[in-house]
């Protein structure tokens, strides 16, 4: 514990560019809590448009966790306590106006394992644009499952099945269909917490294919333990150690060129 500790106190703030020109995320002092351990020290961060920020750092640093505060899903966590301003284009996710179902619509979220919901694949899509209204009635309703399973590159592997369970794909595809689900209610931010992790090679890399594609049209922060993950599929990349962000920068930079002893111990394999 007290090297841990000495560790903290060592990193007196993060490195590299914090802000960036018209963040749609931006988050400042960020603090999070379980009970009384604290979990997230002080991080400032900025996510932007047609971006992938990738975050990563040692197994327990705090990165999930810290992906969690931008769509309030540590809400759920009882004991859980966030502090500090996480900003969706200049609005405090946290303020006491904010609905939460809303606002899980605009910052869409992918999870380790995939989690299809046990119905249709159809439903599964459409599930969304029913909860908040999205169509009128079922031809629109038919137009937003199938453009969500496009954007998602599934539609033609399930055309013909659409009434078949979603829990009858496999892995990668009900990754996909999860992508699907999370894109159907038009988000404007996707985060992703190690969506590869439960996948086989070919699998990770349609995924990483589909994430490359999805920057197009919006944020999308990714927690990932792979940082060959990382380089391939981001433009930024943020280093988390023992719950600080230690680095952040242009990806090519912070992997042949890392500015903290942390981030370069780390990315060559000296811990983690």
């Amino acid at each position: 514990m007290d090297e841990a500790q000495a560790v903290l106190d060592s990193i007196e703030g993060t490195v590299g560019e914090i802000a960036v020109d018209n963040p749609k995320m931006s988050m400042r002092d960020v603090d999070v809590f379980y009970a009384e351990k604290q979990a997230i020290f002080g991080v400032d961060l900025d996510v932007a448009n047609n971006e992938v920020i990738a975050m990563i750092g040692p197994s327990g640093c705090g990165k999930s966790t810290f992906l969690r505060c931008l769509n309030r899903m540590n809400d759920t966590i009882p004991i859980c306590r966030v502090s500090g301003s996480v900003m969706l284009d200049g609005d405090d996710i946290y303020a006491a106006d904010q609905d939460p179902v809303l606002l899980r619509a605009r910052v869409g979220m992918v999870f380790q394992k995939p989690n299809p919901f046990p119905k249709s694949i159809f439903d599964n899509v459409a599930y969304g644009a029913r909860i908040h209204g999205l169509a009128a009635n079922r031809a629109e309703l038919d137009d937003i499952v199938v453009g969500s399973l496009k954007r998602a590159g599934l539609y033609e592997e399930v055309k013909s099945r659409l009434d078949a369970p979603g829990t009858s794909l496999s892995g990668g595809q009900q990754q996909r269909l999860c992508i699907a689900r999370s894109i159907a209610v038009s988000p404007e931010v996707i985060l992703m917490d190690e969506p590869c992790s439960a996948l086989d090679p070919i699998a990770t890399a349609r995924i990483e294919e589909l994430i490359d594609e999805l920057r197009e049209n919006y944020a999308i922060a990714i927690v990932t333990h792979s940082m060959q993950q990382a380089a391939r599929v981001s433009q930024r990349t943020a280093y988390f150690h023992l719950g600080k962000l230690v680095e952040v920068g242009d990806t090519n930079e912070i992997f042949t060129n890392p500015q903290h002893e942390l981030t370069e111990n780390y990315i060559t394999g000296r811990f983690g």
